[in-house]
């Protein structure tokens, strides 16, 4: 169990003259998504009225799920546990077919907060499906959005998690066969393992863009941006979040100590013993606010300046559905065609 800290437990200097640093990744914390899918629970929340259930976490962040439980969200696993007549949200690590079909027959209102890039694989299933395509996915089993993705077909996809898993997999023919991506994937780990499938499959197709989102890309670069200059490096996230956990998994690859954390009070002093530069960085669903309070933390306990590095602009944003905007007329949110 984490140690609840207080101010008195200051952060060893480096040296007896060195200035301790915060060094900010950018870009980091929230992505379009996240963004999308809290405003979709909000305001449904605020046209409906409480209660509005969820399925799953909207997100993967204790601090989101949190509040807007505080605010009237209801979030539960099954169908079974919302009452006829109920508004639902579809988390935003997308759903399967047969959830959809049976959220149909209970006659729900529901406001689907899928990402749009994890509705864009979706998407790209359904299509090649039909073209006669078996699948590849590469993921972690598990995780709602590898569920939600395998879940768009009865059969003919086939989940690696790993290089190990593709000298296995057997597809039923390999003529037509193309392979899939959990968007939150370490770029690095989907490369190697893509590179294994199409060394087996030299004829399978891929993605026209890779499924691995933006943000996750960017967040992954800016910390390995960071690496090169901090001693250790602290990532705001829940244990849940898939693109936080691979961010400290890559802070330990790059040869530098890591630790994840939902919020200030999770942090260690002996961290930062001996510590110059602290780089952090949060994970695409964790609020900038938890940031801040890991640097008002971690000035409490001596560090003296925070400098923020340049990144990569995210001017993307996505549009509510249809049913919570002020105009109802206007077209779907997203064309995949």
């Amino acid at each position: 169990m984490k140690q609840s800290l207080s101010p008195s437990q200051p952060v060893a200097a480096a040296t007896e003259t060195s200035e301790r640093e915060v060094v900010l990744a950018a870009p980091r914390g929230f992505c379009a998504g996240v963004d999308r899918a809290i405003d979709i629970v909000e305001h449904a929340l605020a046209k409906f009225g409480r209660p509005i259930y969820v399925r799953h976490e909207i997100v993967h962040n204790t601090h989101v799920v949190n509040d807007l439980k505080n605010k009237g969200a209801i979030f539960v696993e099954e169908l079974d546990d919302i009452p006829a007549g109920a508004t639902v949200v579809f988390s935003a690590h997308g759903v399967s077919k047969a959830l959809r079909d049976e959220a149909d027959r209970r006659g729900f209102r529901v406001f689907d907060a899928t990402c749009p890039l994890v509705t864009k694989v979706h998407v790209e299933v359904a299509k090649l499906a039909k073209e006669g395509y078996e699948f590849i996915m590469i993921g972690h089993k598990g995780h709602p959005e590898v569920e939600g993705t395998m879940g768009q077909l009865s059969e003919g996809i086939h989940l690696v998690e790993d290089e190990d898993d593709v000298a296995r997999v057997q597809p039923r023919q390999s003529e037509k066969l193309a392979v899939v991506t959990q968007t939150t994937l370490s770029v690095d780990d989907a490369a190697a393992i893509t590179a294994a499938i199409k060394a087996r499959f030299p004829n399978i197709r891929e993605p026209k863009q890779q499924d691995i989102c933006y943000a996750t890309q960017n967040r992954q670069n800016a910390v390995k941006l960071m690496s090169k200059e901090v001693d250790v490096a602290v990532v705001v996230g829940s244990k849940t979040s898939s693109n936080s956990k691979r961010l400290v998994e890559l802070a330990l690859r790059l040869g530098i100590p890591a630790y994840l954390v939902d919020d200030a009070s999770d942090l260690q002093p002996q961290w930062f013993e001996g510590a110059q530069k602290v780089g952090l960085t949060a994970g695409a669903s964790a609020p900038e606010v938890l940031v801040q309070q890991v640097i008002q933390r971690l000035r409490e306990w001596g560090v003296l300046s925070v400098r923020s590095m340049q990144g990569v602009a995210e001017p993307m944003s996505f549009p509510l559905p249809k049913g919570l905007r002020l105009d109802d007329d206007s077209a779907s949110d997203i064309d995949f065609s």
